[in-house]
């Protein structure tokens, strides 16, 4: 009966896809996206690096480079405050609560979130109540104006009691797999200069999540620019101040830090600021489904492919990666 029930659930969320990229829906998901702070606006962001720890599980939030007092880092830029603040991902858990949680639907597409009907928590490609809403930009101001065509992302490293997968969805509602935390790393992408994305980030298994990433960029006076940082997630139920305290299986790890060999910082206690909501479960139709819709009302990822340097509109995989160090 509990399969019988978890097969109904997970068709009935595959009928939604399609719903999903019909025109009457566009209105609404235009409206939803239209809340979060317009792309470009970054200078409104408060200058200095925020301090202390934060547990971020609604609202919007980039990962993106950007110039510190002039040194380049990856941070995170939390828009659940007013202004915006950058921080340091050793200060920010993103909480994937229960609220994201849904079933893998029936349609051969989505067989790499796994077995229909099994959950996995989603953060979905379009912006939803209750929801956090993580994206990734290069609109910093200065890295904006002086970086030359894009910044380079790559995810190094993923540790976790379960799988990590970051898609988006393309035309017609096809996924295409930007990140896939069970496939060889590094894998890697571009962000064009001044622009703004957002995907869906799956995770199949509740727990905390390390995902190490490495963005970098040359500007146009020639210099290089280089920074690896860690992103801390903590997914379903758990308290999720625990993945403040969470270390890399491996010793001597550098995801931290932009010195190589140099591990991650000591961790001390310190009670974290929350700004998540109450859990529930969430249907599929708004986490892979409205992602569609959105996707088809101005979601763009421009991909870089081999050492030609050419961009496409369109989504591609993320594992025609090159080989780390092969820089422009």
């Amino acid at each position: 009966m509990k399969t019988r029930r978890a097969r109904a659930s997970a068709g009935t969320a595959c009928g939604a896809l399609l719903l999903a990229l019909t025109p009457a829906l566009t209105p609404t998901l235009s409206a939803t996206a239209a809340e979060s702070p317009p792309p470009g606006a970054e200078s409104d962001a408060v200058p200095e690096t925020g301090t202390g720890r934060t547990v971020i599980g609604d609202g919007h939030v980039d990962i993106g480079a950007r110039f510190d007092h002039g040194s380049w880092t990856v941070q995170i830029r939390d828009d659940t405050t007013r202004p915006a603040t950058w921080r340091n991902t050793t200060d920010v858990v993103l909480r994937v609560g229960d609220t994201a949680k849904i079933d893998v639907p029936e349609s051969k597409e989505f067989g790499f979130l796994g077995t229909p009907g099994d959950p996995v928590w989603l953060l979905p490609q379009v912006q939803q109540d209750g929801v956090l809403w993580p994206g990734w930009n290069s609109q910093e101001p200065e890295v904006a104006s002086t970086v030359d065509r894009e910044v380079n992302w790559q995810l190094t490293g993923v540790e976790g009691p379960g799988d990590f997968v970051l898609f988006l969805n393309g035309s017609f509602g096809t996924p295409k797999i930007l990140f896939d935390g069970r496939k060889k790393l590094p894998q890697e992408t571009g962000i064009e200069v001044n622009s703004h994305v957002h995907g869906n980030w799956a995770f199949t298994e509740p727990g905390t999540y390390l995902l190490d990433v490495r963005m970098t960029a040359r500007t146009k006076d020639g210099k290089s620019h280089d920074s690896t940082r860690t992103l801390q997630f903590s997914v379903g139920p758990q308290d999720p101040s625990r993945a403040f305290t969470a270390k890399p299986a491996g010793e001597g790890s550098h995801a931290a830090s932009d010195t190589p060999g140099k591990g991650r910082p000591e961790e001390k206690p310190e009670p974290p600021k929350s700004s998540g909501t109450d859990e529930s479960s969430a249907p599929l139709w708004w986490g892979v489904g409205a992602a569609v819709a959105a996707a088809t009302v101005g979601a763009v990822l421009v991909w870089r492919r081999g050492r030609s340097g050419r961009r496409h509109t369109t989504s591609s995989p993320a594992n025609d990666a090159r080989p780390e160090g092969d820089q422009r």
